[in-house]
């Protein structure tokens, strides 16, 4: 058995995906429920990462710590190899996670009342942080076709018309799993560079791109195209380490960093923890041959959900999206509200997805679910899928 085929018992560990469904669902008997919603992986990390975190507990003293160059080079080094982007270490500030980044960069850059510019339907803190520093969001729907999502350039530069501060992409994007082009964000980079707009790119899904895509690091265009931009990137997503808490925030000019440096000694914000800095290195260092063998396993389970419920259930349409392992399940065929598909999908079906409609009301009409599980939870997970349907 292979290490993406062995099941893991996450239950009482403090998983939120596995251990909160109660609160977040409203079900009466959680336990019964499979979670196929929050976006971790129900695989145990790579064993390179845990050797090293194993090494760094044996060693039993856990005071303050600082990031070490070798954090620096092995980021640098990263996306060197993976992606063509050469980076400085100088450029690199970190964080304890990608939205704690988001919520630093929106209250170091905007004021209260000022325009945030998101393209929806997108990851729910995109909406939730700016408004709960009270920023107003200024929503440019992404143009949608059978599940298919684009920009719509005329809308969105109506959008950075109305006097938008900040523009945040999804790159990729999530939920639609979509890679955008070099033509797309080349588009973005002049049309925010001639509104005077910020640009926060979220690349949290960058090395989670399946076979026949490639992700371009928008800060690589803006060498050419210019503009100014703040990168965020991190190992968490890749190589399931969300609760370990590391990101990076990434930009080449100096008056944003120094800001972004100040707004951390205006919150006391200290380093990443002992834990997390090895695992960052090993992961970066050690693991890329498991993320091969990942992205193999998450496309195949994304091939059978697809090609199973798709013929099993009449209405649904799924598109094979081109990044994340997040599959987002078109149900409009169906006729069903999002109340009356959630109901039999809690009720009967005993599955967890995510609501579109938290993706903003873009979202209406689909469903997010996870397939970063081994095989028998996905087929457990389509199983109870076309029940709830029957």
């Amino acid at each position: 058995m292979n290490e993406f085929e062995l099941v893991i018992d996450r239950k009482n560990t403090r998983s939120v995906k596995w251990g909160n469904m109660e609160a977040i669902y409203g079900v009466e008997d959680a336990s019964e429920v499979l979670p196929m919603w929050i976006a971790d992986m129900d695989f145990k990390a790579p064993q390179p990462i845990l050797a090293a975190m194993q090494e760094r507990l044996d060693h039993g003293v856990f005071g303050y710590s600082y990031i070490c160059a070798k954090c620096k080079d092995s980021v640098r080094t990263w996306l060197s190899s993976r992606h063509g982007w050469e980076t400085e270490n100088d450029w690199m500030l970190f964080h304890h996670g990608v939205v704690p980044a988001i919520a630093t960069v929106v209250e170091t850059f905007t004021s209260a009342g000022d325009n945030i510019l998101i393209t929806s339907p997108v990851y729910p803190p995109f909406f939730n942080v700016p408004g709960h520093q009270k920023r107003n969001i200024v929503e440019c729907r992404l143009r949608e076709e059978n599940g298919n999502y684009s920009i719509d350039f005329d809308a969105f530069e109506k959008s950075l018309q109305q006097g938008v501060k900040l523009f945040i992409l999804c790159h990729p994007h999530n939920p639609g799993g979509v890679v955008w082009t070099e033509e797309e964000l080349r588009n973005i980079l002049r049309l925010c560079k001639q509104y005077d707009v910020l640009i926060l790119s979220d690349e949290i899904h960058a090395d989670l791109v399946l076979p026949g895509s490639k992700h371009i690091p928008l800060a690589v265009l803006a060498e050419e195209e210019g503009g100014r931009v703040i990168t965020c990137v991190a190992p968490t997503k890749t190589f399931n380490l969300a609760g370990v808490q590391a990101a990076v925030m990434i930009t080449k000019e100096d008056d944003l960093r120094e800001a972004l440096q100040q707004s951390a000694l205006a919150h006391g914000q200290m380093e990443l923890n002992a834990f997390a800095a090895s695992a960052l290195i090993s992961a970066y260092t050690e693991c890329e041959e498991w993320l091969e063998n990942l992205l193999e396993t998450i496309s195949s389970n994304m091939d059978y959900v697809i090609s199973t419920v798709t013929e099993a259930v009449p209405g649904i349409q799924i598109q094979k999206p081109q990044a994340t392992y997040l599959l987002w399940i078109d149900y409009r065929g169906t006729g069903l509200s999002e109340e009356e598909m959630m109901d039999r999908l809690l009720n009967k079906g005993k599955l967890a997805l995510e609501p579109g409609s938290k993706y903003g009301k873009a979202g209406h009409g689909f469903l997010r679910m996870n397939v970063a599980a081994p095989r028998l939870i996905v087929e457990d997970g389509v199983a109870r899928f076309i029940k709830a349907m029957q």
